[in-house]
């Protein structure tokens, strides 16, 4: 490396040719060392609470922790990669150390996304970022334009979800190492695949965070969050830690985009919420390329990603309500989260597909609520089951495994033949026989409390099946239950899951051809439901240029319903008639 050190973010290592910075934030301490390799060096503390210290020489792949006054050592918070697990020592990386062969990639316009969620723990067998990246380019030939992965930042054990993590920077190294998943993000590029990665900023796992020890200011005392103390936003050391976490992994990454974990957990008491200037700071720093932020916003507000004066924040939000209340029409189910979309259930899929919420709840920005009905259908994502609504079962079963296949196609078009944007979780590609179950990697009381959480979490999604009892849930923290959890791609290639492939090959490919052009220049109240016969869904977009009408009759027998004189873009082979054929979806397009 040459040249003068340009402190990129405030947390973590930085470099120059000749020597090398460490900063922590440690306010509650009055003295603080650095042990590097063999080596210890003393820290000057600052007024603020900051300690630096300067080493000669960048001493790349050397491992480094922090001794604190009682003589603990404790890893950099803000560490890029951990020597072993995340009690031990962090280790040096270049941040210039991989080279990128596909550097003038700048992204994909969002209309375009078909989103992919996966594991890389279960994606392969091998469960690497490595092993994976072998498998994209089976997901760019069948249509993904994007891939979404469940959280890397570093988590206790071996194998979990990822959402208990505590190294926001670290990728958790049993799947690879940093520049490994460069390499993934390049192979992606090379394909055409966008890349998301989920993060969560709302808490910090039950173990491996040392925070509270030399910073107990870094979190709330108050109204903790399901999961953990909440977070004080309104201190600036640790708003610098989440905002520079979201540029690092946005550039010396390359990534196309985040997806924010249960948003309506993050509480900022400061005057412009950390979300919003997270946006705003990304939407001013990478304005030469394609970055999509997405939130998971369980509260249903539809300010962030609603037009403000600056434009737009985020750029779309997951809707559960589409999922719920399809999940109910299909499976029955009517229980736990379900509950709520039991009645009536057809008009509120009507509603969900033509204006997004069923209903809107607390706004993060201040000011008027805004109704969903006035956002484009691309500011929301849908899905028919993502890693929430599998793994939470008691036995972690597919929606595939519930439903028959006519169901699950008509279902699927639905997702992919809306203008929403879709999102496709892994192994639905091949209809996966396996099942994806919550799994972790603890020991003694934390062990204990999740095992004994995982009843009343599989009640909010199904409950318990017939006959099957407590003690017959998977022990989350088996070895067992992880494998259990992993793709066999093998079965891809069985006769039946490649005519499924196939066929979804062309459902995407009429997507991107025929209805993706139009949604470019998507604006609010472009929906509108049709009146229609029950377990039927009649509804008509008006975009700039086109107007899309869906005919579906999910009941057993035909039900009239006059032709459209558009053009009918699916099925392919035109049925012509007055009469909707049952279990049938239909699309219709002018342009």
């Amino acid at each position: 490396m040459s040249g003068t050190a340009i402190r990129q973010y405030a947390w973590g290592p930085a470099f120059t040719d000749g020597s090398s910075t460490f900063r922590l934030w440690a306010p509650a301490l009055d003295e603080l060392q650095l042990k590097l390799g063999a080596e210890q060096f003393q820290m000057t503390r600052e007024a603020d609470g900051w300690f630096h210290v300067e080493v000669g020489g960048a001493r790349f792949r050397e491992p480094y922790c922090f001794i604190l006054p009682d003589g603990r050592f404790v890893p950099d918070p803000a560490s890029r990669r951990q020597l072993d697990d995340v009690c031990g020592p962090s280790v040096l990386v270049d941040p210039q150390g991989y080279e990128w062969r596909h550097s003038n990639w700048t992204g994909r316009p969002w209309e375009q996304a078909v989103l992919y969620e996966l594991h890389v723990g279960t994606f392969t067998k091998e469960g690497s970022f490595r092993a994976a990246a072998e498998r994209l380019g089976m997901l760019a030939d069948l249509g993904i334009t994007g891939v979404e992965i469940m959280p890397l930042a570093h988590f206790p054990g071996i194998r979990g979800w990822g959402y208990d993590g505590v190294l926001q920077y670290a990728p958790h190294n049993v799947y690879g190492t940093p520049d490994d998943f460069k390499a993934f993000v390049d192979t992606a590029h090379s394909l055409g695949l966008m890349v998301f990665l989920d993060v969560v900023y709302n808490h910090f796992g039950p173990e491996g965070n040392y925070l509270h020890l030399y910073a107990p200011a870094f979190f709330e005392s108050r109204e903790p969050t399901p999961w953990g103390p909440r977070i004080a936003f309104e201190q600036v050391a640790v708003r610098q830690y989440f905002i520079d976490n979201v540029v690092y992994w946005l550039d010396d990454f390359r990534l196309d985009g985040l997806r924010f974990d249960a948003i309506d957990q993050i509480h900022d008491r400061g005057n412009v919420h950390i979300l919003q200037e997270i946006a705003e700071k990304v939407r001013t720093r990478f304005k030469d390329r394609h970055v999509h932020l997405i939130t998971e916003n369980p509260s249903n507000g539809a300010d962030l990603i609603a037009e403000h004066d600056g434009g737009r924040l985020f750029t779309a939000d997951w809707n559960d309500d589409f999922h719920h209340v399809l999940h109910v029409i299909a499976t029955g189910e009517a229980s736990g989260y379900y509950a709520p979309f039991s009645k009536r259930p057809w008009p509120k899929l009507r509603k969900a597909m033509a204006t997004g919420y069923l209903s809107e709840g607390d706004q993060i920005i201040p000011g008027p609520k805004i109704a969903s009905a006035s956002l484009p259908p691309t500011r929301f994502i849908h899905f028919i089951q993502n890693h929430d609504q599998v793994g939470n079962r008691a036995l972690g079963n597919r929606l595939s495994t519930m439903v028959d296949e006519t169901m699950l196609r008509a279902l699927t078009e639905f997702l992919l033949l809306s203008p929403q944007i879709p999102l496709l979780f892994m192994g639905d590609d091949h209809l996966s026989s396996k099942p994806f179950c919550f799994f972790a990697d603890y020991t003694g009381e934390i062990a204990q409390a999740i095992r004994s959480s995982r009843p009343s979490e599989a009640q909010n999604f199904g409950g318990l099946p017939q006959g099957l009892l407590i003690g017959d849930l998977p022990d989350p923290n088996a070895i067992e239950t992880f494998v259990r959890s992993q793709l066999d791609w093998s079965e891809a290639f069985v006769a039946h899951r490649l005519r499924w492939r196939a066929w979804l090959k062309r459902l995407i490919d009429i997507r991107q051809k025929r209805i993706v052009p139009h949604l470019r220049d998507a604006k609010g109240r472009s929906g509108a439901i049709v009146n229609a016969p029950e377990r039927c869904v009649f509804l008509d977009w008006t975009f700039e240029d086109a107007h899309m009408q869906l005919r579906a009759n999910l009941s057993d027998s035909d039900v009239a319903c006059e032709r459209s004189p558009q053009e009918q873009i699916y099925p392919p082979e035109h049925k012509g008639g007055d009469l909707l054929p049952a279990m049938s979806v239909n699309v219709y397009l002018s342009s």
